[in-house]
Protein backbone atom coordinates (compact mmCIF):
# COMPACT_ATOMS: atom_id res chain seq x y z
CA UNK A 1 0.00 0.00 0.00
CA UNK A 2 1.57 3.29 -1.46
CA UNK A 3 0.54 6.22 0.56
CA UNK A 4 0.15 9.70 -1.52
CA UNK A 5 0.22 13.64 -0.30
CA UNK A 6 0.94 13.08 3.39
CA UNK A 7 2.74 15.09 5.99
CA UNK A 8 6.54 14.85 6.52
CA UNK A 9 7.43 13.95 9.79
CA UNK A 10 10.38 14.89 12.24
CA UNK A 11 11.93 13.47 15.19
CA UNK A 12 15.05 12.36 17.58
CA UNK A 13 16.00 8.82 16.38
CA UNK A 14 17.99 8.94 19.55
CA UNK A 15 16.98 8.82 23.40
CA UNK A 16 16.57 11.95 25.07
CA UNK A 17 19.36 13.31 27.22
CA UNK A 18 23.54 14.36 26.60
CA UNK A 19 25.55 12.54 24.12
CA UNK A 20 28.65 13.29 21.49
CA UNK A 21 26.05 12.63 18.71
CA UNK A 22 22.32 12.78 18.18
CA UNK A 23 20.20 12.05 14.78
CA UNK A 24 17.37 14.18 13.58
CA UNK A 25 15.43 12.15 11.55
CA UNK A 26 12.90 13.37 8.45
CA UNK A 27 10.74 10.93 6.51
CA UNK A 28 7.97 12.39 3.62
CA UNK A 29 7.07 14.51 0.50
CA UNK A 30 8.75 17.73 1.61
CA UNK A 31 11.93 16.17 2.77
CA UNK A 32 14.13 17.45 -0.48
CA UNK A 33 12.83 20.80 -0.08
CA UNK A 34 13.29 20.75 3.70
CA UNK A 35 17.35 20.15 3.08
CA UNK A 36 17.57 22.87 0.83
CA UNK A 37 16.52 25.20 3.34
CA UNK A 38 18.34 23.49 6.01
CA UNK A 39 21.57 22.65 4.42
CA UNK A 40 21.32 24.80 1.20
CA UNK A 41 21.35 21.87 -1.16
CA UNK A 42 20.15 17.73 -1.46
CA UNK A 43 22.71 15.57 -0.13
CA UNK A 44 24.02 13.19 -2.73
CA UNK A 45 21.53 10.09 -1.78
CA UNK A 46 23.30 7.02 0.49
CA UNK A 47 26.68 9.12 0.91
CA UNK A 48 27.77 10.93 4.26
CA UNK A 49 27.96 14.44 3.84
CA UNK A 50 29.51 17.10 5.97
CA UNK A 51 27.16 19.97 6.60
CA UNK A 52 26.16 23.20 8.25
CA UNK A 53 22.89 22.73 9.78
CA UNK A 54 21.11 26.39 9.34
CA UNK A 55 17.43 27.76 10.73
CA UNK A 56 15.02 29.77 8.97
CA UNK A 57 16.48 33.12 9.45
CA UNK A 58 19.79 31.66 7.63
CA UNK A 59 21.69 31.55 11.44
CA UNK A 60 24.22 28.50 11.82
CA UNK A 61 22.50 25.84 14.33
CA UNK A 62 25.24 23.34 14.37
CA UNK A 63 27.81 21.05 11.89
CA UNK A 64 27.70 17.71 11.63
CA UNK A 65 26.65 14.78 8.82
CA UNK A 66 23.68 14.12 6.53
CA UNK A 67 22.51 11.17 5.13
CA UNK A 68 19.85 11.62 1.90
CA UNK A 69 18.02 8.39 1.05
CA UNK A 70 15.60 8.64 -1.68
CA UNK A 71 12.32 7.17 -2.53
CA UNK A 72 11.22 4.10 -2.20
CA UNK A 73 14.83 2.76 -1.20
CA UNK A 74 14.60 4.20 2.56
CA UNK A 75 13.47 2.72 5.72
CA UNK A 76 9.98 3.95 5.28
CA UNK A 77 9.94 3.82 1.37
CA UNK A 78 9.51 7.80 1.03
CA UNK A 79 12.15 10.46 0.94
CA UNK A 80 14.07 10.25 4.35
CA UNK A 81 16.72 13.04 5.75
CA UNK A 82 19.17 12.01 8.49
CA UNK A 83 20.61 14.79 10.48
CA UNK A 84 23.86 13.78 12.82
CA UNK A 85 24.07 17.15 15.31
CA UNK A 86 26.02 16.98 18.37
CA UNK A 87 23.90 15.38 21.21
CA UNK A 88 22.77 18.31 23.43
CA UNK A 89 18.86 18.47 24.33
CA UNK A 90 19.13 22.18 23.80
CA UNK A 91 20.41 21.64 20.06
CA UNK A 92 18.39 19.12 19.02
CA UNK A 93 15.34 21.03 20.14
CA UNK A 94 16.84 24.02 17.71
CA UNK A 95 17.38 21.64 14.64
CA UNK A 96 13.72 20.24 15.12
CA UNK A 97 12.08 23.35 15.81
CA UNK A 98 13.87 24.47 12.50
CA UNK A 99 12.24 21.85 10.36
CA UNK A 100 8.84 21.96 11.85
CA UNK A 101 8.85 25.85 10.67
CA UNK A 102 9.76 24.45 7.21
CA UNK A 103 6.43 22.66 7.23
CA UNK A 104 7.19 18.97 9.04
CA UNK A 105 5.39 17.78 12.00
CA UNK A 106 6.07 15.88 14.61
CA UNK A 107 6.08 12.19 14.32
CA UNK A 108 3.96 10.27 16.31
CA UNK A 109 5.36 6.85 18.51
CA UNK A 110 6.21 4.38 15.92
CA UNK A 111 5.13 6.49 12.98
CA UNK A 112 8.47 5.72 10.77
CA UNK A 113 7.70 2.42 11.55
CA UNK A 114 4.19 2.57 10.35
CA UNK A 115 5.02 4.04 7.42
CA UNK A 116 7.81 1.16 6.50
CA UNK A 117 4.91 -1.27 7.12
CA UNK A 118 1.85 0.81 5.06
CA UNK A 119 4.59 1.09 2.26
CA UNK A 120 5.54 -2.34 2.08
CA UNK A 121 9.14 -1.94 3.39
CA UNK A 122 8.28 -4.43 6.34
CA UNK A 123 5.47 -6.33 7.67
CA UNK A 124 3.85 -6.28 11.01
CA UNK A 125 5.72 -9.24 12.47
CA UNK A 126 9.01 -7.84 11.57
CA UNK A 127 7.73 -3.56 11.90
CA UNK A 128 7.45 -5.57 15.61
CA UNK A 129 10.21 -7.31 16.09
CA UNK A 130 12.10 -3.56 15.50
CA UNK A 131 10.55 -2.71 19.02
CA UNK A 132 11.45 -6.17 20.41
CA UNK A 133 14.97 -5.55 19.47
CA UNK A 134 15.52 -2.14 20.76
CA UNK A 135 13.73 -3.78 24.15
CA UNK A 136 15.75 -6.69 24.16
CA UNK A 137 17.16 -8.00 27.72
CA UNK A 138 19.34 -10.70 26.76
CA UNK A 139 21.38 -11.90 23.99
CA UNK A 140 19.12 -14.77 23.48
CA UNK A 141 16.56 -11.94 22.72
CA UNK A 142 18.26 -9.78 20.50
CA UNK A 143 19.33 -13.03 18.54
CA UNK A 144 15.73 -14.03 18.36
CA UNK A 145 14.50 -10.22 17.41
CA UNK A 146 16.77 -9.89 14.86
CA UNK A 147 15.79 -13.19 13.07
CA UNK A 148 11.85 -11.84 12.96
CA UNK A 149 13.25 -8.79 11.50
CA UNK A 150 14.81 -10.53 9.16
CA UNK A 151 11.46 -12.27 8.20
CA UNK A 152 11.88 -15.84 9.28
CA UNK A 153 8.90 -15.62 11.51
CA UNK A 154 6.86 -14.11 8.58
CA UNK A 155 8.78 -16.53 6.20
CA UNK A 156 6.99 -19.77 7.80
CA UNK A 157 3.41 -17.96 8.09
CA UNK A 158 3.81 -17.17 4.37
CA UNK A 159 4.43 -21.01 3.79
CA UNK A 160 2.05 -22.29 6.19
CA UNK A 161 -0.90 -19.72 3.99
CA UNK A 162 0.28 -21.23 0.96
CA UNK A 163 -0.49 -24.54 2.35
CA UNK A 164 -3.99 -23.68 3.12
CA UNK A 165 -4.25 -21.88 0.15
CA UNK A 166 -3.22 -24.66 -1.85
CA UNK A 167 -6.21 -26.95 0.22
CA UNK A 168 -8.92 -24.24 0.02
CA UNK A 169 -8.42 -24.03 -3.98
CA UNK A 170 -9.07 -28.19 -4.46
CA UNK A 171 -11.95 -28.57 -1.71
CA UNK A 172 -13.90 -24.99 -3.67
CA UNK A 173 -12.66 -26.28 -7.25
CA UNK A 174 -14.37 -29.65 -6.75
CA UNK A 175 -17.42 -27.90 -5.17
CA UNK A 176 -17.35 -25.66 -8.25
CA UNK A 177 -16.88 -28.36 -10.83
CA UNK A 178 -19.43 -31.26 -9.01
CA UNK A 179 -20.49 -32.35 -12.20
CA UNK A 180 -17.00 -34.14 -12.89
CA UNK A 181 -17.70 -37.05 -10.02
CA UNK A 182 -14.90 -36.20 -8.20
CA UNK A 183 -15.02 -37.27 -4.75
CA UNK A 184 -12.68 -34.81 -2.89
CA UNK A 185 -13.84 -35.98 0.38
CA UNK A 186 -12.22 -39.67 -0.30
CA UNK A 187 -9.10 -38.11 -1.21
CA UNK A 188 -6.53 -39.08 1.15
CA UNK A 189 -3.98 -36.72 0.05
CA UNK A 190 -6.58 -33.68 0.92
CA UNK A 191 -6.38 -35.25 4.70
CA UNK A 192 -3.19 -36.24 4.61
CA UNK A 193 -2.10 -32.51 3.07
CA UNK A 194 -4.46 -30.51 6.29
CA UNK A 195 -2.68 -33.12 9.32
CA UNK A 196 0.85 -31.72 7.46
CA UNK A 197 -0.31 -28.00 7.90
CA UNK A 198 -1.20 -28.81 11.51
CA UNK A 199 2.00 -30.11 12.35
CA UNK A 200 3.63 -27.74 10.47
CA UNK A 201 1.64 -25.05 12.58
CA UNK A 202 2.43 -26.38 15.92
CA UNK A 203 6.05 -26.63 15.58
CA UNK A 204 5.98 -22.92 14.62
CA UNK A 205 3.44 -22.24 17.76
CA UNK A 206 6.67 -23.89 19.70
CA UNK A 207 9.09 -21.97 18.40
CA UNK A 208 6.89 -18.73 19.12
CA UNK A 209 6.26 -19.96 22.97
CA UNK A 210 9.87 -19.55 23.22
CA UNK A 211 10.24 -16.23 21.27
CA UNK A 212 7.04 -14.72 23.16
CA UNK A 213 9.16 -16.63 26.80
CA UNK A 214 12.42 -14.47 25.78
CA UNK A 215 10.32 -11.47 25.31
CA UNK A 216 8.23 -11.40 28.03
CA UNK A 217 9.00 -14.00 30.33
CA UNK A 218 6.83 -15.19 33.24
CA UNK A 219 5.90 -13.90 36.33
CA UNK A 220 6.35 -15.67 39.76
CA UNK A 221 5.05 -15.14 42.85
CA UNK A 222 6.68 -15.66 46.53
CA UNK A 223 4.18 -17.35 48.67
CA UNK A 224 3.63 -18.80 52.06
CA UNK A 225 3.28 -17.99 56.34
CA UNK A 226 5.63 -15.46 57.84
CA UNK A 227 8.78 -16.41 58.68
CA UNK A 228 9.22 -19.47 56.51
CA UNK A 229 11.95 -17.64 54.17
CA UNK A 230 10.75 -15.76 51.44
CA UNK A 231 12.90 -12.88 51.34
CA UNK A 232 15.48 -14.77 51.55
CA UNK A 233 14.23 -16.62 48.55
CA UNK A 234 14.21 -13.60 46.75
CA UNK A 235 17.44 -12.27 47.68
CA UNK A 236 18.69 -15.82 46.64
CA UNK A 237 17.06 -15.51 43.07
CA UNK A 238 18.07 -11.87 41.94
CA UNK A 239 21.54 -11.98 43.79
CA UNK A 240 21.42 -8.98 45.76
CA UNK A 241 19.40 -7.86 49.25
CA UNK A 242 15.95 -7.06 47.91
CA UNK A 243 14.01 -7.60 50.76
CA UNK A 244 14.75 -7.41 54.59
CA UNK A 245 15.02 -10.52 56.59
CA UNK A 246 14.32 -10.84 59.81
CA UNK A 247 13.70 -13.41 62.88
CA UNK A 248 10.30 -11.25 63.40
CA UNK A 249 7.61 -12.66 62.04
CA UNK A 250 5.45 -10.50 59.19
CA UNK A 251 8.74 -8.21 58.28
CA UNK A 252 7.65 -7.72 54.96
CA UNK A 253 3.95 -5.68 54.37
CA UNK A 254 4.31 -4.70 50.91
CA UNK A 255 4.59 -6.50 47.76
CA UNK A 256 8.48 -6.55 46.29
CA UNK A 257 9.23 -6.85 42.73
CA UNK A 258 12.75 -8.25 41.16
CA UNK A 259 13.59 -9.03 37.36
CA UNK A 260 15.97 -11.62 36.69
CA UNK A 261 17.41 -13.92 33.81
CA UNK A 262 17.45 -17.35 33.90
CA UNK A 263 19.41 -18.37 31.23
CA UNK A 264 18.16 -15.70 29.27
CA UNK A 265 14.55 -15.60 29.97
CA UNK A 266 12.78 -13.13 31.89
CA UNK A 267 11.55 -13.33 35.23
CA UNK A 268 9.49 -10.97 37.34
CA UNK A 269 10.21 -12.18 40.83
CA UNK A 270 7.37 -10.81 43.59
CA UNK A 271 7.95 -11.69 47.39
CA UNK A 272 4.69 -10.90 49.22
CA UNK A 273 3.25 -10.56 52.74
CA UNK A 274 2.95 -13.76 54.97
CA UNK A 275 -0.19 -15.75 54.86
CA UNK A 276 -1.74 -15.42 57.93
CA UNK A 277 -4.79 -14.51 60.08
CA UNK A 278 -4.16 -10.67 61.40
CA UNK A 279 -5.65 -7.70 63.29
CA UNK A 280 -2.87 -5.14 62.37
CA UNK A 281 -4.83 -3.22 59.45
CA UNK A 282 -1.42 -2.88 57.43
CA UNK A 283 -0.30 -6.43 57.61
CA UNK A 284 -4.34 -7.57 55.98
CA UNK A 285 -3.52 -4.93 53.39
CA UNK A 286 -0.01 -6.28 52.50
CA UNK A 287 -2.35 -10.00 53.06
CA UNK A 288 -4.99 -8.82 50.72
CA UNK A 289 -2.51 -7.60 48.02
CA UNK A 290 -0.27 -11.01 48.15
CA UNK A 291 -3.73 -12.67 47.49
CA UNK A 292 -4.28 -10.28 44.54
CA UNK A 293 -0.55 -11.24 43.15
CA UNK A 294 -0.85 -14.99 43.50
CA UNK A 295 -4.10 -14.55 41.72
CA UNK A 296 -2.70 -13.50 38.53
CA UNK A 297 0.62 -15.03 38.64
CA UNK A 298 2.30 -17.63 35.81
CA UNK A 299 4.30 -19.44 38.40
CA UNK A 300 3.53 -19.77 42.40
CA UNK A 301 6.55 -20.67 44.65
CA UNK A 302 4.58 -22.05 47.95
CA UNK A 303 7.56 -21.46 50.87
CA UNK A 304 7.30 -23.67 53.96
CA UNK A 305 9.75 -25.11 56.31
CA UNK A 306 10.71 -28.64 55.88
CA UNK A 307 8.63 -31.47 57.63
CA UNK A 308 5.96 -28.56 57.66
CA UNK A 309 1.83 -29.77 56.19
CA UNK A 310 0.85 -29.33 53.48
CA UNK A 311 -2.15 -28.89 53.25
CA UNK A 312 -2.15 -25.34 52.78
CA UNK A 313 -0.73 -25.20 49.88
CA UNK A 314 -2.76 -27.98 48.15
CA UNK A 315 -6.14 -26.26 49.15
CA UNK A 316 -4.50 -22.64 47.71
CA UNK A 317 -7.09 -23.52 44.33
CA UNK A 318 -5.04 -21.42 42.16
CA UNK A 319 -4.77 -21.85 38.43
CA UNK A 320 -1.03 -21.23 38.07
CA UNK A 321 1.99 -23.71 38.23
CA UNK A 322 2.81 -25.17 41.47
CA UNK A 323 6.17 -25.42 43.22
CA UNK A 324 6.14 -26.03 46.95
CA UNK A 325 9.78 -25.45 48.54
CA UNK A 326 10.59 -26.74 51.29
CA UNK A 327 13.35 -24.29 52.97
CA UNK A 328 15.54 -24.33 55.24
CA UNK A 329 17.41 -27.89 54.82
CA UNK A 330 20.69 -26.22 56.51
CA UNK A 331 18.90 -26.80 59.35
CA UNK A 332 18.12 -30.23 59.34
CA UNK A 333 21.72 -31.19 57.34
CA UNK A 334 19.99 -32.67 54.60
CA UNK A 335 20.58 -32.38 50.71
CA UNK A 336 18.81 -30.56 48.17
CA UNK A 337 15.78 -32.70 46.84
CA UNK A 338 13.28 -32.14 44.06
CA UNK A 339 10.29 -35.02 44.00
CA UNK A 340 6.89 -35.53 42.33
CA UNK A 341 4.01 -36.26 44.89
CA UNK A 342 0.69 -36.14 43.80
CA UNK A 343 1.46 -34.91 40.89
CA UNK A 344 3.14 -31.61 42.52
CA UNK A 345 6.78 -31.03 42.24
CA UNK A 346 8.24 -30.57 45.96
CA UNK A 347 11.96 -28.89 46.15
CA UNK A 348 14.05 -29.03 49.57
CA UNK A 349 16.91 -26.31 49.74
CA UNK A 350 18.08 -23.95 51.52
CA UNK A 351 17.17 -19.90 50.79
CA UNK A 352 20.32 -18.62 53.25
CA UNK A 353 23.27 -20.69 51.68
CA UNK A 354 21.69 -21.19 48.15
CA UNK A 355 21.40 -25.00 48.25
CA UNK A 356 19.19 -26.37 45.75
CA UNK A 357 18.80 -22.95 43.74
CA UNK A 358 19.97 -24.79 40.34
CA UNK A 359 17.15 -27.41 41.28
CA UNK A 360 14.56 -24.72 41.45
CA UNK A 361 15.61 -22.70 38.49
CA UNK A 362 16.26 -25.32 36.23
CA UNK A 363 12.55 -26.53 37.10
CA UNK A 364 10.73 -23.10 36.46
CA UNK A 365 12.59 -23.55 33.03
CA UNK A 366 11.39 -26.47 32.76
CA UNK A 367 7.52 -25.82 34.28
CA UNK A 368 6.68 -23.03 31.44
CA UNK A 369 8.41 -25.16 28.43
CA UNK A 370 11.60 -22.92 28.03
CA UNK A 371 14.77 -23.80 26.18
CA UNK A 372 17.74 -22.05 26.58
CA UNK A 373 19.41 -22.54 23.02
CA UNK A 374 17.73 -20.14 20.76
CA UNK A 375 18.54 -21.62 17.42
CA UNK A 376 15.87 -20.65 15.14
CA UNK A 377 13.98 -19.16 17.44
CA UNK A 378 12.38 -15.67 16.71
CA UNK A 379 10.66 -13.08 18.48
CA UNK A 380 6.96 -13.43 19.44
CA UNK A 381 4.02 -11.61 21.26
CA UNK A 382 1.11 -12.96 22.75
CA UNK A 383 -1.36 -11.79 19.89
CA UNK A 384 0.76 -13.98 17.53
CA UNK A 385 0.05 -17.00 20.09
CA UNK A 386 -3.21 -16.12 19.82
CA UNK A 387 -3.55 -15.80 16.28
CA UNK A 388 -1.73 -19.42 16.16
CA UNK A 389 -3.77 -21.06 18.24
CA UNK A 390 -6.82 -19.58 17.04
CA UNK A 391 -5.67 -20.92 13.72
CA UNK A 392 -4.97 -24.36 14.78
CA UNK A 393 -8.25 -24.37 16.37
CA UNK A 394 -10.06 -23.92 13.00
CA UNK A 395 -7.59 -26.47 11.12
CA UNK A 396 -8.38 -29.00 13.65
CA UNK A 397 -12.95 -27.97 12.70
CA UNK A 398 -11.53 -28.36 8.95
CA UNK A 399 -10.52 -31.81 9.45
CA UNK A 400 -13.63 -32.78 11.51
CA UNK A 401 -15.89 -31.17 8.74
CA UNK A 402 -13.85 -33.29 6.21
CA UNK A 403 -13.46 -36.56 7.82
CA UNK A 404 -16.81 -36.63 9.71
CA UNK A 405 -19.91 -34.56 8.32
CA UNK A 406 -18.18 -35.06 5.07
CA UNK A 407 -18.56 -31.38 4.52
CA UNK A 408 -16.49 -29.70 2.16
CA UNK A 409 -17.83 -26.38 1.97
CA UNK A 410 -18.04 -25.90 5.95
CA UNK A 411 -14.53 -27.12 5.44
CA UNK A 412 -13.28 -24.28 3.22
CA UNK A 413 -15.00 -21.90 5.51
CA UNK A 414 -12.84 -22.99 8.56
CA UNK A 415 -9.52 -23.07 6.61
CA UNK A 416 -10.42 -19.01 5.20
CA UNK A 417 -11.04 -18.60 8.66
CA UNK A 418 -7.37 -20.55 9.18
CA UNK A 419 -5.50 -17.82 6.64
CA UNK A 420 -7.81 -14.74 7.85
CA UNK A 421 -6.15 -15.67 11.62
CA UNK A 422 -2.91 -15.71 10.17
CA UNK A 423 -3.06 -12.71 8.14
CA UNK A 424 -3.13 -11.05 11.51
CA UNK A 425 0.64 -12.11 12.21
CA UNK A 426 2.08 -10.26 9.46
CA UNK A 427 -0.71 -7.86 9.07
CA UNK A 428 -1.71 -9.04 5.95
CA UNK A 429 -5.78 -8.67 7.44
CA UNK A 430 -5.24 -6.06 10.43
CA UNK A 431 -7.43 -3.71 11.81
CA UNK A 432 -6.88 -0.08 12.17
CA UNK A 433 -7.39 -0.59 15.94
CA UNK A 434 -4.94 -2.81 16.11
CA UNK A 435 -2.51 -0.72 14.14
CA UNK A 436 -2.68 2.11 16.46
CA UNK A 437 -2.02 0.00 19.48
CA UNK A 438 1.21 -1.82 18.38
CA UNK A 439 2.60 1.29 17.18
CA UNK A 440 1.77 3.57 19.80
CA UNK A 441 4.37 1.48 21.49
CA UNK A 442 7.18 2.26 19.92
CA UNK A 443 10.05 5.16 20.61
CA UNK A 444 9.53 7.92 18.99
CA UNK A 445 11.90 8.16 16.61
CA UNK A 446 11.54 4.63 15.00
Amino acid sequence: MNLQHIDTIVASATPPGRGGVAIVRISGPNTQSIATKILGHVPKPRYATFSVFRNETGQTIDEGLALFFISPNSFTGEDVLELHCHGGPALVDCIIKSILTEGARMARPGEFSERAFLNDKIDLAQAEAIADLINASSEQAVRASVRTLQGEFSKKINELVEGLIHSRMYIEAAIDFAEEEIDFLKDQRLIDNLVGLMQQLENIQATAMQGSLLREGITAVIAGEPNVGKSSLLNQLSGKESAIVTDIPGTTRDVLREYILIDGMPMHIIDTAGLRESTDKVEQEGIRRAKKEINNADLILHVTEVGESQSEYLSMGVKANRILIQNKIDLTQTSPTIRQENGLTIISLSAKTGQGIDLLKNHIKSCVGFEPTTEGSFSARRRHLDALARANEFLQFALHQLKEKRAGELAAEELRQAQLALGEITGEFTSDDLLGKIFSNFCIGK
